[in-house]
């Protein structure tokens, strides 16, 4: 079989299981199989594949087909510039996230030698990319998960940043000790119970319930970091959270004026607000 016929062969079993852009996910996983870089697919389509990479290419089309996310089979997603290790343990850095991470980012390199405290770190890619981005930061990161925690320990070593990252394990704020971050920060989980069975079914199937449902109305562990993350704030003490599609308004609400000021919204490339940013009011 050679690279052209894998392609077409890959594409017409992606395409029989309705998996968009069939041609382009052929590609990406021949790529892998190949171990060769697009450059090479692209140049040789008269490349003949040996046994070993005929097997291996089979057996990550029929987990694409399976409805199983590229970004596990590769077990590597590209976040904010930075390559970060994901695996079933952890969600799949998206693009959107990257708004959270820029915002905290402008905020923080106006701090001396600021602190933050992500809750919910997962693979870790946003602690990471803002410790990567501001030098002088450094920050506490927290999760329900163990498995998640090594992942997240693996990406801070591999991006230069694990002796600024102090990873616990911690159910929000239950092992969080400190009183004097600059910001607290998370992308937490927000989709609403009812809805977990309509998401896709690579999202459904394979990404870990536990970062994504939030609840009846998918706000249970907002809730709870707004409550409680002016405790653990400085003075003018910063809140960045990502949100749900239509959670804004809910969120809004929640945050009284008593204890938050500066309240923004930020939108996601479509238009919809996804990021929440708010400051400690004083005397809060």
């Amino acid at each position: 079989m050679t690279i052209a016929e894998a392609i077409e062969t890959g594409a017409a079993r992606l395409r029989e299981e309705a998996i968009p852009d069939p041609e382009r996910e052929a590609s990406l996983l021949l790529r892998l199989a190949l171990k060769r870089d697009a450059a090479f697919v692209y140049a040789h389509p008269e490349y003949r594949l040996n046994a070993v990479e005929a097997i291996l290419f089979k057996a990550v089309v029929k987990r694409r087909a399976e409805r199983e996310p590229y970004q596990y089979i590769a077990g590597t997603q590209e976040f904010y510039g930075l390559d970060f290790a994901v695996t079933p343990d952890v969600l799949i850095p998206r693009p959107e996230t990257e708004i959270l991470v820029e915002a905290a980012i402008k905020e923080l390199k106006e701090v001396d030698a600021p602190k933050f405290c992500e809750i919910g770190v997962g693979s870790g890619c946003i602690a990471v990319s803002i410790l990567a981005n501001a030098q002088n930061a450094k920050a506490v990161g927290v999760d329900v998960s163990e498995k998640a925690l090594a992942v997240a320990r693996a990406n801070a070593e591999s991006n230069g940043v694990a002796d600024r990252l102090d990873l616990r394990i911690s159910n929000i704020f239950e092992n969080v000790l400190e009183e004097d971050f600059d910001a607290v920060i998370s992308n937490p989980p927000y989709v609403p119970t009812p809805d977990i069975e309509g998401l896709p079914s690579e999202v459904r199937l394979f990404e870990p319930h536990t970062a994504l449902d939030g609840g009846i109305d998918g706000l249970d562990i907002v809730r709870n970091i707004v409550n409680d993350s002016s405790k653990y704030l400085k003075p003018y003490g910063l809140l960045f959270l990502e949100i749900g599609w239509n959670q804004s308004g809910k969120v809004k609400a929640m945050l009284s004026e008593n204890v938050w000021q500066e309240i923004n919204f930020l939108p996601d490339l479509q238009g919809i607000s996804r990021i929440v940013a708010a400051k400690l009011a004083p005397g809060s």
